[in-house]
């Protein structure tokens, strides 16, 4: 291949970004500046969504201000609840989500205003609907009646309370809070250039969100967290994870949750994951992946040099705290939003249109005979 071909935009550097960084010289993700472990030490979701979307950690107004407009926010209209109820009970989520937020499109007064006023407000808007939106359709599908939101609960309680009905203790909440903090932004990552791609067109917020959930469902994106817990479904057991890893690596299989194009030495996530992983399997008294999890990281450490990334702890997390493994990827959707909406503002805030150059190899000219020569 010609060396002026960059597949996949490898090395290309396309644009600028105040949002988030991977910094080399303390190697670690952050977020307008912060490390985004001391994030999760020190802050909830809420507060890293403000940061993220507005450039600063929020003081206490400033907080409660944004906490009391997100739970606003939080009740579907009843043209979407109609919608969502007409949905197929096998259809994906992640296709639901990419619905979901189309017909908020439709309804949203500001769509058509991609002012930052106006964005930062449809921004609110989806990310207080989304976990409601996912919340029926996971009763639905499970032949379970709709369960509203309630504005006493934070983000996370939220979700947990709409899907199940109950909010489990407050380390499980955490360890799902930490989760969306480590999920909320990753700079210009597919889903993210997807976004600000069709952004720089001049389209709406909405429209930019959904081609980014549909660039996330994929395996090679979002979709690996899913795929990492399917892995560990056909382990099963910890006693034959050895084994199947090395046979699988000796039939050249891709493993999932493993590598990433950014991190070369291992992902900055992880260990802050991997933590949560461990208490929330301590929680529920099962280490059955905490040991599987242990064995395919060890080998492909050893056999392939090549560390996890944060879908490979969150995956087996989230099935312990009892989602459907294809609920993975539109749980990190609920959190993404605010790391696609603040580059989706920012693309708009100094916007050229994103239009590269393809090499063409195709025939060269050809003339057109009529049909009867042809």
């Amino acid at each position: 291949m010609s060396e002026d071909v960059k597949k996949g935009l490898l090395g290309i550097v396309v644009d600028e970004t105040e949002v988030s960084k991977v910094m080399p010289e303390i190697n670690s993700l952050t977020y307008r500046g912060y490390a985004a472990q001391d994030l999760c030490a020190r802050c909830n979701f809420e507060e890293v969504a403000y940061l993220i979307l507005n450039g600063d950690l929020p003081n206490k107004k400033q907080l409660k201000k944004f906490e009391k407009q997100e739970k606003n926010e939080r009740t579907l209209s009843k043209n979407l609840i109609s919608i969502l109820k007409q949905m197929p009970k096998k259809a994906h989520p992640m296709d639901v989500a990419r619905t979901a937020v189309s017909v908020m499109g439709l309804e949203d007064k500001q769509t058509s205003d991609n002012s930052q006023k106006a964005n930062l407000n449809k921004t609110m808007r989806i990310l207080a609907k989304m976990p409601t939106a996912l919340a029926l359709f996971y009763r639905l599908r499970n032949g379970k009646k709709m369960i509203s939101p309630k504005k006493k609960l934070s983000f996370a309680e939220n979700f947990f309370y709409m899907c199940f009905g109950k909010v489990p203790n407050k380390d499980i909440v955490k360890a799902f809070d930490v989760s969306l903090i480590l999920y909320a932004e990753h700079s210009f990552n597919v889903s993210t250039f997807t976004a600000r791609t069709i952004t720089s067109s001049l389209s709406d917020i909405h429209g930019a969100i959904t081609g980014a959930i549909a660039s996330l469902k994929g395996p090679l994106h979002g979709g690996a967290n899913e795929e990492v817990m399917q892995m560990m479904k056909k382990i099963k057991k910890p006693e034959r994870a050895l084994k199947w890893i090395n046979k699988a690596l000796d039939n050249k299989q891709v493993i999932m949750g493993f590598g990433h194009r950014v991190y070369k030495n291992g992902d900055s996530r992880v260990p802050t994951m991997r933590e949560y992983f461990k208490k929330v399997s301590k929680i529920k008294k099962d280490k059955t992946f905490e040991k599987i999890y242990d064995i395919v990281e060890k080998v492909m450490i050893e056999r392939k040099n090549i560390h996890p990334n944060v879908d490979y702890p969150t995956g087996p997390t989230y099935h312990l705290m009892g989602f459907d493994t294809d609920f993975f990827t539109p749980i990190f959707v609920l959190s993404r939003i605010t790391g696609w909406s603040a580059h989706i503002m920012e693309q708009h805030a100094a916007n050229k249109l994103i239009r590269p150059l393809a090499k063409y190899k195709g025939s060269q000219h050809r003339k057109v005979l009529s049909l009867n020569y042809r």
